[in-house]
């Protein structure tokens, strides 16, 4: 029986929710994916890793045409059509991919969505109150307590707009994910282990 397995953590900016997903990766001895899967879709590709870099979670409106290209793996054609929605095809499947050789915590980039056929993935969501998501990007990037908020707010678009437009669910919405947290409650260490506790019993045979 297959027994590798898959946690993704969707997560608001500030929420901490890149630092639950490393520590759980930790404690379960798996593997970590966050901008990890930039390096991999442009070692796959072959495309520059500058191409990921600036489309990372941000969306197009080209998402019928890239994937009537049928784009796959392989040595890119620079004549092809290049749009941020091919660029979260190659994503996708180096996601598929990784899935399917070892067990891992993925962060962000719609992994639940595209992982969504696997009886083995558990989908989290982290968020968190402002009050403590300002603490942490002021102390995160050294900035002031206005331009956090200024962070939060662009972010607080750029996500959801991202989420919303590549899958047919609604980033942060509760019924979009198997367990939603509230970080800024129990703290980090604490929703790790709460989180870890839920993942074993989830996946229990």
């Amino acid at each position: 029986m297959d027994d590798k397995f898959v946690i993704t953590i969707g997560r608001q900016f500030g929420s901490c929710g890149k630092e639950v997903g490393q520590e759980l990766a930790k404690r379960f001895g798996i593997e970590f994916y966050d901008k990890k899967l930039i390096t991999l879709a442009s070692k796959e590709s072959g495309l520059c890793q500058e191409f990921f870099e600036k489309a990372d979670e941000k969306n197009s409106g080209n998402l019928l045409q890239a994937f009537a290209a049928g784009f796959t793996f392989g040595p890119f054609q620079y004549n092809d059509f290049l749009s941020n929605d091919k660029l979260f095809q190659i994503q996708s499947d180096v996601i598929r991919k990784v899935a399917s050789e070892h067990s891992c915590v993925i962060v962000g980039r719609c992994a639940d969505y595209i992982l969504r056929d696997n009886k083995r993935c558990i989908n989290v969501f982290i968020h968190a109150s402002m009050e403590e998501r300002v603490k942490t990007v002021m102390n995160r990037q050294q900035i002031t307590e206005q331009e956090a908020h200024e962070m939060i707010r662009k972010m607080d678009k750029t996500r959801p707009n991202y989420y919303n437009f590549y899958s047919d669910k609604e980033w942060g919405v509760a019924s979009s994910y198997h367990l939603s947290v509230d970080s800024s409650l129990l703290g980090v260490e604490a929703t790790v282990d709460f989180i870890e506790e839920f993942v074993k019993k989830a996946l229990k045979d």
